[in-house]
């Protein structure tokens, strides 16, 4: 056995910058190697960053410019890599091949996304959902914080909407482990790799410019459609200076969108029961009143479940979004470069929305339903007379702010021919926050209380809500609950990593390192809320006017059902700010109708890591050229959770169906957990021949608790029911998900440029983290519901399901007593107010959620990849398909708290595209199989929420005007696609969302 030193194998690792990367970009190197093979034979290390050209004069620095070329070197990374590596080039310096990062990610086979605002915003790999994929920005692990509608994400993920493309140079894929890498990803390493000046010598600079049309944002109420166009600016300068010796790079843009969407949602979810259930909610069992109401009833060993609610929503979504970079390098030696950099990213989102919307109380029903063994309504009907509910139609405003900064000092150092040593540090933070004295997201309830009989139909796309109600008439509507929420979430990551490469005689080679990481994690909220369902002020305190007539149908014309007649298709919109001034004039109490700057929940924790890692590398002859790699990971990690959470006191009765927690003051409590693995890895590779490459991987990743899983303190969800509440409790001492990953491969490169692949993966996963849910009564609070004075009500004649006539008795009997207090009567004559939970009554139970480590299961699955140049056509293809299976699948007929796992899913991407001197045309299609994406659903039970299979065509066409001067025109969602998802079956809607195809049209110039 020869051994056999492979230089072009340590230039594929993304971190060993002392090996050439800071002399280009991986890709570019790798081009470079396959274009000078012997290089790839010789025993002498490449030059590090700092020497220019004059250090290594066989190197020649090459500027990836067009679809082509970017496919050939995404090509040599992925031949050239250690284990199994995908990437995305740039086409040219600036210049992405698509606007949105994560959008060019799904390219890449076994890589999907999840879409927000019809954007891609987060990744899944391998069926590996976003928390566990590692984001890193130039080799450094990412911080991610975002707000979602109502509150802090919990989740980990890195946002890619935050960043845009046009600083970007490279994406890196490692789909197999490495010693070097951080712990986290579990699906792959993403490595972002920006621009450098070190990278392309000289003065590089270009400026852009976009004009955008979104489609969508047509599709909206006259008063929530904005500008029809919006701009997008960007520019970068680089530029070496001093004989090669100091650098500067400078990216920046500027981005608006205005867009739409429209959304048909459950969107507080459906209620489970067994057929031969009887419980507050159920339908009638044989035999019994109403039982003759209902078509096909499930037999008593089916599941069936009712929704809570019907909402359509249309929405208004204005976006501002700023990027910049600066990296300064300098090589006072050739032996060693500094690097010096800061990122800086904002993101700023606005929102207006308009909903209509019915509750369901489960009185008496008609119904109809498809067969066992997990039925779901047909068509569902709530029998209303007189007609005095509400028909409510809400308004909201979201408003946020995301800001990412990161800050790095890079130093590499070759010590010796044979050493080479590297020292990066970063500090980094996400932020996300309100930008709006209304805070984060506020929401008015509005209504008129002349709703009867309500029906829905679910058997199409859309559902189609039905009332009997007279018109709808301005003087009846009024303010009703109202919620002003302030949400904050602030993600920090610093890091320290010192690197070393040792070479021995022999060619092989030793990597080696140790790191420091620190993760602080904080998610805060407040809520003002007012349960005043019923009515909060009176409709007089409203002049008609502020009430605008619109029609519903119009704004959902893509989805198969809106055009149905029986569709009850009026709603009011409304100013908000001036119905809230209004509101809170009326109220006498302003602060009822802002935000409040005080946290009432508080979560932190913090992760802090040490580690430490090994490889040993050696190419050699055995018959064939093989290369081997062999290295282990040891990590370690400490977590403190510290939690300020509401302490809950007591329990009222607002309305009809709603009960709401009442909390005092806030209390502290820390939790503490520990974990520490070890990591070993294993590549192999070997060249059949010049054009045949066969691989095979072992390694093992771990990836970490999404934040709440992790976060102390128990809290309680502030509203309730007739049957109880919800709740969460966090556990820091959970384990990590652990796995152990096998890959085989082959890939066959027959052409330039071309080539197939087939690979083959098995994760092994221990520790999946699901949830367990168990009912409890947290601070023994007591309810009215069947409380004494229910039951007294009951007795002198009220139906145990009439809500308004129990209520009334209550409000006319007892007000001033026993927790009694009566308001104002609505404006059907019902009695309004609040009824206290007293002792005696039932103490309330909740349904508490906590995660735990649950099980083990395998994740298998192949990945087929073909890419095809025709000759010099300047015609090709690319194309491949990722199929994904587990046994984690979620048992719909089951109403037992499960795990399952969530984005696992079968995907395919098909692009075709030509190129010639002056012009550059792409068309792709990329298709998402059904995949699960969530355990519960708005009710906050255990139900599984499915993505429903999804496809999107996109298309770019480019004209290069001369060598400085070139147009592009870009077209996403051309076939105008819908997403929808559902529950246990596909009749039991959970959302289904109309966006939009969405244009751009902009040119370029390059100094």
């Amino acid at each position: 056995m020869t051994p056999r030193f492979s230089q072009s194998r340590m230039l594929a690792q993304p971190r060993h910058r002392f090996v050439m990367t800071q002399v280009a970009t991986a890709a570019t190197l790798l081009m470079t190697l396959g274009a000078g093979g012997a290089m790839a034979q010789q025993a002498q290390p490449a030059a590090p960053a700092s020497a220019a050209s004059a250090a290594d004069a066989s190197v020649e620095r090459v500027v990836v410019k067009g679809i082509r070329r970017s496919l050939e070197t995404t090509m040599g990374l992925k031949r050239d890599a250690q284990g199994v590596v995908d990437g995305i080039v740039a086409e040219d310096i600036g210049k992405f091949p698509d606007t949105n990062l994560a959008e060019s990610l799904q390219r890449i086979s076994g890589v999907s996304i999840d879409r927000s605002i019809g954007e891609g915003s987060r990744i899944t790999v391998r069926g590996a959902g976003p928390d566990y994929n590692l984001i890193l920005l130039n080799g450094r692990q990412m911080p991610g914080a975002s707000i979602a509608d109502t509150g802090a994400s919990n989740s980990r993920a890195f946002d890619f909407a935050n960043l845009a493309s046009e600083s970007v140079s490279a994406l890196e894929v490692f789909k197999t482990s490495r010693a070097s890498s951080p712990s986290g990803g579990i699906g792959a390493v993403v490595n972002i790799k920006t621009a450098r000046p070190f990278d392309n010598p000289g003065l590089q600079a270009s400026v852009g410019l976009k004009g955008v049309f979104d489609n969508s944002a047509g599709r909206l109420p006259e008063a929530l459609q904005g500008n029809s166009v919006t701009p997008e600016l960007s520019g970068i300068y680089s530029n070496t200076f001093a004989d090669g010796k100091f650098g500067v790079a400078i990216t920046g843009s500027y981005q608006e969108r205005e867009l739409g969407f429209n959304q048909a949602s459950v969107p507080n979810g459906w209620r489970p029961f067994a057929g031969d259930e009887n419980n507050w909610g159920t339908i009638p069992q044989p035999g019994t009143p109403g039982s003759e109401n209902i078509t096909n009833r499930p037999k008593p060993s089916d599941i069936y479940s009712v929704p809570q609610n019907i909402m359509y929503g249309v929405n208004a979504v204005k976006r501002q979004r700023t990027n910049g970079q600066l990296t300064l390098q300098y090589a006072p030696i050739k032996e060693l470069t500094a690097t010096l950099d800061y990122t800086y990213s904002q993101n700023k989102l606005q929102n207006k929305r308009h909903e209509l919307s019915a509750w369901f109380n489960f009185g008496p029903s008609v119904s109809s339903w498809t067969d066992g063994p997990v039925a779901a309504p047909k068509f569902y009907s709530e029998t209303i007379n007189p007609a005095t509910s509400d028909i409510a139609m809400a308004g909201a405003q979201y408003a946020t702010k995301n800001e990412n900064k990161s800050t790095g000092l890079n130093l590499a150092w070759k010590a010796t021919d044979k050493l080479r040593l590297e020292l990066d540090a970063h500090s980094s933070t996400a932020t996300s926050g309100a930008d709006s004295p209304y805070g984060s997201s506020a929401g008015l309830g509005t209504a008129t209380f002349t709703r009867g009989t309500t029906s829905v139909d679910f058997t199409k796309d859309f559902p189609v809500l039905s009332i009997v109600a007279a018109p709808l008439d301005p003087s009846t509507m009024l303010v009703t609950g109202s919620t002003f929420r302030n949400s904050y979430m602030k993600s920090g990551v610093d890091q320290v990593q010192f690197k070393g490469k040792y070479k021995f005689d022999n060619g092989s080679g030793l990597d080696f390192g140790v790191a420091s990481t620190t993760v602080n994690n904080r998610t805060a909220f407040s809520n003002v809320q007012r349960d005043t369902w019923g009515g909060a002020t009176s409709a007089a305190d409203y002049p008609d006017s502020v009430w605008k007539l619109d029609s519903l149908r119009q704004y959902f014309g893509q989805i198969n059902g809106s055009s149905d007649p029986a569709l009850f298709n009026q709603f009011y919109t409304f100013d908000f700010e001036t119905v809230r001034a209004l509101a809170a004039k009326a109220s006498g109490d302003p602060s009822l109708y802002l935000a409040s700057n005080v946290f009432t929940t508080d979560r932190r924790v913090k992760e802090k890591s040490q580690s430490a890692h090994l490889q040993y590398n050696i190419g050699f002859d055995l018959v064939v050229p093989m290369q081997l790699a062999v290295g282990g990971r040891y990590e370690k990690t400490d977590v403190t959770s510290t939690a300020l959470v509401p302490t809950a006191t007591g329990i009222n009765w607002v309305g009809n169906n709603e009960f709401t927690v009442q909390f005092g003051a806030p209390g502290f409590t820390t939790l503490t957990g520990s974990y520490s693995h070890f990591l070993p890895s294993i590549d192999w590779d070997m060249d059949l021949n010049s054009q045949t490459k066969v691989r095979a991987s072992y390694g093992e990743t771990i990836g970490r608790p999404s934040w709440d899983a992790i976060q102390g303190g128990q809290t309680l969800n502030q509203l309730a029911r007739l049957d109880g509440g919800t709740g969460a409790q966090g556990n820091p001492a959970l384990k990590p998900l652990k796995s152990k990953n096998f890959d085989l491969s082959a890939e066959y490169y027959y052409a330039k440029a071309s080539y197939v692949a087939l690979g083959l993966f098995v994760k092994n996963v221990d520790n999946f983290i699901g949830v367990t849910t168990t009912q409890g009564t947290p601070f023994n609070l007591t309810t009215p519901a069947n409380g004494a004075l229910f039951k007294e009500a009951v007795a002198q004649g009220c139906a145990e399901s009439d809500l308004t006539c129990i209520r009334n008795y209550i409000f006319t009997n007892y007000d001033g007593q026993k927790g009694v207090t009566r308001g104002p009567d609505d404006a059907n004559g019902n009695k309004t107010g609040t009824i206290a939970g007293q002792p005696g009554d039932p103490v309330a139970t909740f349904a508490i959620s906590t995660p735990v480590n649950q099980r083990s299961d395998r994740i298998k699955g192949l990945e087929f990849n073909w890419q095809h140049v025709f000759g010099k056509s300047g015609f090709g293809v690319s194309a491949n398909y990722t199929k994904v299976t587990s046994g984690l699948k979620y048992d719909n007929a089951s109403r037992e708290a499960q795990f399952a796992l969530l984005g696992l899913g079968d995907s395919a991407n098909l692009v075709g595209f030509y190129e010639s001197d002056k012009w550059q045309v792409r068309l792709a299609y990329n298709w998402r199989d059904k995949f699960l994406t969530g355990l519960f659903d708005g009710s906050g039970l255990a139900n599984p929420v499915y993505t429903q299979a999804y496809g999107q065509v996109d298309m770019t066409v480019g004209y290069k005007y001369d060598d400085r001067l070139s147009f592009q025109a870009e077209a996403i969602n051309l076939n105008d696609g819908v997403q929808r998802l559902h529950g246990r079956t596909q009749e039991q809607l959970i959302a289904v969302t109309q966006t939009g195809p969405r244009y751009m049209l902009g040119a370029r110039y390059k100094f």
